[in-house]
């Protein structure tokens, strides 16, 4: 690190920033790769919908202009689109930038705390600690479902905020809606439960499982987290947006930085909330794939954690490399997935959902660097 001659706050200083995943340009470079496919950042496998890339072309022109503040038209769309008002919504570049301004806004330093999992989505933890609030960690249970019994019990009366991420990130758990309503209604009244919902979208149909924001007029303290990162294919825009109560939104709206959602960003997710065929062909080609990857990476061996989202869990089977050296491997034969020593799992892996022949194509890498093992 560069000598410095000027002060940094002591979280600063010892800040680890977020560790994003490899890009496609960076392994191509660095093996010599003509191909190269990327099934690490659980982005959507169809790329982005015809009707944004038509949107986009027509609004380039106005890229010289600001963005209206507070995005009130897609903050309209959504609220349509979600069953709520409009001045439920706050938009955000991402549905990290809702993470950072609750963080930011709703608990004070030296006497507040937030609750999360263990493992968890590194952002809620990297944010607390950059604002200098309490994160207490909750380990998960054995099988990678919330122990809420224990995360009860970590929130007391300085609680602000509980995290919850359903399908959880990086193991794919979801929890069903009766599960994160018990404990919903379990909390004080004064602490607010963020219920981050950017896999909800590829949950089974008629399950269990699913958005907790049916329930969302029959509580103060609900926040609801969405992304167009994901399902909606919009990684690169930067697009995200939370539903919450008004007093929390419009607190929100107030101390965010300024036009932070960009002309274009705004104008494809308007598009895209209209184009339903590709969200359904979407869900369909991931759903597939799932199935597809749960069933062959358990005929190579390997043990594969439940998953209502986009991606897959899964450990190496016992005897062969490492999963770190396995990651190695597929990095040198064009493959780029997520290893997990981040999350404090060096012994698992996670792959997204590609398309069909991504997916085909991964497996066969694999199978390859398991058989000369």
């Amino acid at each position: 690190m560069s000598k410095r001659t000027f002060p940094l706050r002591d979280a600063v200083a010892n800040y680890t920033p977020y560790s994003p995943g490899l890009s496609i340009d960076e392994i191509r470079e660095r093996y010599g790769l003509e191909n190269v496919i990327k099934l690490a950042s659980n982005e959507n496998p169809l790329g982005a919908s015809p009707l944004v890339l038509k949107r986009l072309a027509s609004a380039a022109r106005s890229a010289f202009r600001y963005a209206q503040s507070g995005n009130p038209r897609l903050a309209a769309a959504l609220g349509a689109h979600m069953g709520v008002g409009p001045e439920h919504i706050v938009t955000g570049n991402g549905s990290d930038e809702i993470i950072d301004l609750l963080i930011r806004t709703v608990p004070t330093p030296g006497r507040h705390n937030i609750v999360a999992a263990d493992p968890c989505f590194s952002i809620y933890r990297l944010q607390s600690r950059l604002c200098d609030v309490e994160f207490r960690k909750v380990p998960l249970n054995p099988d990678f479902s919330y122990n809420w019994q224990a995360m009860r019990a970590a929130v007391d009366e300085n609680t602000a905020l509980v995290f919850l991420t359903t399908p959880d990130n990086p193991s794919g758990h979801c929890p069903t809606r009766a599960e994160v309503l018990a404990f919903l209604q379990s909390l004080p009244s004064a602490c607010l439960l963020v219920v981050d919902e950017a896999y909800v979208d590829f949950c089974e149909e008629n399950s269990p499982f699913g958005s907790i924001l049916p329930e969302f007029s029959r509580f103060s303290n609900l926040v609801v987290m969405r992304t167009f990162s994901k399902s909606a294919g919009l990684a690169g825009l930067r697009l995200g947006y939370g539903v919450m109560p008004v007093a929390l939104a419009e607190v929100l709206r107030a101390v965010k930085l300024p036009f932070s959602v960009n002309i274009l960003a705004e104008e494809a997710g308007l598009a895209v909330l209209n184009d339903t065929d590709f969200l359904e062909k979407t869900l369909e080609t991931v759903r597939l794939g799932r199935t597809f990857l749960a069933r062959e990476l358990a005929l190579l061996g390997c043990a594969v954690f439940p998953s209502q989202a986009n991606f897959l869990m899964f450990t190496p089977p016992a005897g062969a490399l490492p999963a770190t050296e396995i990651f190695q491997a597929l990095l040198g034969k064009g493959v780029i997935i997520r290893p997990l020593a981040s999350y404090g799992m060096p012994g698992n892996l996670r792959v997204s959902m590609g398309t069909a022949k991504e997916n085909a194509f991964f497996i066969d890498r694999l199978r390859e660097i398991l058989a000369h093992a």
